[in-house]
């Protein structure tokens, strides 16, 4: 079956809740899933598809003329001219805060950890069911991350695959700080955190600034790499796969 037929043979009905338009670009070789996707994604009334590209140069060339970027980027990574993996470091460098999340044929190991490292904050298979796609753009759009339990997985064991003794932590976090990172990890978004922690949003958002400073981390999802790196918080009781 192709990816758009897939795609059409598993769409559900569009979220009707009123929310915030979420801007997404696509960048795929792939005209009929391309198109396929955007159509699908603009039928949410919270999704909008402001920019499609057909290769990596393609997508450097259209984000250069954006008066506004988009929120999120879904990113091929075997395209023609420049692929996937050239055009997220590309974005790296000149659009840090351009959210990458990868939809791809090649779901392993090697290019999951690669494309992390890259700062993509998630990972789907071009398989993925539509409704797994909005939900990670959304988790993505309202957490700055999402790690599916494979991707968790995989990060974890090519942490213990290095056989490194376990990393020194020598920074110094105070304790509220230390709640909020493990709940920035369990997925839970700024307004459910300061609800839990009885603070606002906005000092919830002092917090996470703070740590991205003090860990050196680019975003979120660096935030949670640097955790399980140096096992700051016990991995089995991450909560993942929150809705």
């Amino acid at each position: 079956m192709s990816s758009l037929m897939y795609l059409l043979h598993h769409y559900t009905k569009p979220n009707t809740l009123t929310m915030k338009t979420i801007s997404i670009a696509i960048a795929d070789d792939e005209a009929l899933f391309r198109k396929g996707m955007s159509l699908l994604l603009n039928a949410y009334e919270n999704l909008q598809v402001d920019l499609e590209a057909e290769d990596g140069e393609d997508l450097l060339e259209k984000l250069a003329t954006c008066e506004q970027l988009p929120n999120i980027l879904l990113l091929d990574l075997k395209m023609p001219k420049m692929n996937g993996i050239e055009a997220a470091k590309r974005i790296q460098q000149k659009y840090p805060t351009l959210k990458i999340i990868v939809i791809s044929t090649h779901f392993s190991r090697a290019f999951i950890i690669n494309m992390i490292e890259l700062s993509a904050v998630a990972y789907l298979p071009k398989n993925s069911q539509p409704q797994e796609v909005v939900e990670t753009i959304e988790a993505v759009y309202e957490k700055g991350f999402h790690y599916n339990t494979e991707v968790l997985a995989i990060i974890r064991e090519n942490i213990i695959s290095k056989k490194k003794p376990k990393a020194q932590f020598s920074v110094e976090l105070t304790n509220r700080e230390k709640e909020v990172l493990r709940l920035i990890c369990e997925q839970y978004t700024a307004p459910e955190i300061a609800e839990k922690l009885f603070i606002s949003a906005r000092t919830v958002d002092g917090h996470r600034n703070n740590l991205l400073s003090k860990l050196e981390c680019r975003n979120v999802a660096g935030l949670v790499v640097y955790v399980l790196q140096h096992q700051l918080i016990d991995i089995p009781l991450l909560k993942i796969n929150r809705k």
